[in-house]
């Protein structure tokens, strides 16, 4: 007996320290995240939450058949079930310590990359288009690549502060050319336009050269021409963007959805025009909010996101390093870009392009991707609150000399509380 309670004590006290050292890397945690940007991003997939609930009758009933009827709500309990997961992600990458969620995302970039070239070959065709991998889970390979590709193109632009001699623009540009190329032949024309703007704004924010941009943007001005010419479906929605058709009729249809419900809109479930809007739980719910919540809301959910990229730029400005200040840049420009195209196609001032809304819309595979983008965010952006710090690259970008910056506050050491 005096045995069992010995080796019950020294249990007892193996487990004491694990559990205190836990309790201070959380308390590490939080007081390193930008607790600002958590908060914006829960309201978001709040009113997301809200949005997809208000969505999914007309969503059930439209995809509902003869044999099958899904119920009301199918969708808004699918939605909650994919944001436990999501958020599960979010926290999860959020921890991880800068070298680790770099690697990671470093690793996730080959594999996306890798699955990008078996799309044509085993990929499923879903409304045309091949985008998706079945491996169990049905997902799109772009979706997790949007995030490890911003954090990817930093590292690799980050090795100019180690060397300017190293052709990393070179390499930026061909992985980026690569990427877009694969994605036009799903095709997928939409997210080829977010890769290419995340890598140019990663250009901007690493220091090259305007005159190397404005080569950077006139290809990619005549790659999209070219697109048009040689891609039906890129010239089809174009077209039909400019004199009317089919994918038009969409946008005009998620429009006048959109204006349906006024400044204050018509209330929670009694929205009508929704009832005929394709995907209105995923590429149009923005229109579904502002029929049932009124424009004022969709104006919120407007500021939501520029104040999401406005504290996420603030937040790379007092990074330590330029790849800190690269990557979540890149990661900020990954959710505003993609936010941004959905919102004006839902306004019809840009062509359907299939993409949804983040951490509002309903998904599957592309919720955890979203998630998975915020903590990489999350986590590149945590900082010790008593550090004082100097960024190389926002120097260039200012046009002050690197090799002298200004003089350095005491550092602290980080202590455990």
């Amino acid at each position: 007996m005096t045995g069992y309670r010995s080796a019950a004590a020294a249990s007892a006290a193996a487990r004491r320290p694990a559990a205190a050292s836990l309790q201070a890397e959380l308390r590490i945690w939080w007081r390193e995240i930008d607790r600002v940007l958590l908060c914006l991003v829960l309201l978001l997939m709040a009113i997301g939450t809200v949005a997809v609930a208000a969505a999914s009758p007309a969503s059930a009933r439209r995809l509902s058949t003869a044999g099958t009827k899904l119920p009301e709500l199918y969708f808004f309990w699918q939605h909650v079930v994919w944001q436990m997961l999501g958020m599960a992600v979010l926290l999860g990458v959020s921890t991880l310590p800068r070298v680790r969620a770099r690697r990671a995302a470093v690793l996730l970039a080959g594999v996306m990359t890798f699955f990008l070239l078996l799309v044509p070959v085993i990929g499923v065709e879903v409304n045309g288009a091949h985008r998706w991998i079945d491996l169990g889970m049905r997902f799109q390979p772009s979706e997790f690549l949007k995030a490890s590709f911003a954090v990817t193109l930093a590292w690799v632009l980050s090795w100019r502060a180690r060397d300017p001699n190293l052709p990393v623009v070179s390499l930026a540009i061909g992985y980026t050319a690569l990427v877009a190329a694969l994605l036009m032949m799903q095709p997928d024309l939409g997210s080829a336009i977010v890769f290419s703007g995340v890598c140019l704004a990663l250009l901007f924010m690493a220091g090259v050269s305007p005159a190397r941009i404005g080569g950077v943007v006139a290809a990619g001005i005549g790659a999209l021409v070219a697109a048009y010419f040689l891609y039906g479906n890129a010239r089809g929605r174009i077209d039909s963007f400019l004199g009317g058709g089919t994918a038009f009729d969409q946008v005009d249809l998620a429009w006048r959805t959109l204006v349906a419900g006024g400044w204050t809109g018509s209330g929670f479930w009694l929205g009508s025009r929704k009832m005929s809007l394709p995907e209105a739980h995923t590429d149009y719910i923005f229109s579904v909010i502002g029929e049932e919540f009124g424009l004022l809301v969709c104006a919120l959910v407007v500021l939501l996101y520029l104040a999401i990229v406005v504290r996420v730029l603030m937040r790379a400005f007092d990074a330590e390093d330029l790849f800190t200040l690269l990557a979540t840049s890149g990661l900020g420009a990954v959710l505003g870009g993609q936010a941004f195209i959905n919102i004006l196609v839902n306004l019809r001032l840009f062509p359907s392009k299939g993409m949804t809304l983040p951490l509002v819309s309903y998904g599957g595979s592309s919720t955890i991707a979203i998630c998975f983008t915020v903590g990489l965010l999350l986590s590149l952006s945590r900082r010790n609150p008593h550090l004082s710090r100097t960024t190389p690259g926002l120097a260039r970008i200012f046009g002050l000399d690197a090799a002298t910056p200004p003089p350095r506050r005491p550092v602290l050491e980080r202590s455990v509380p």
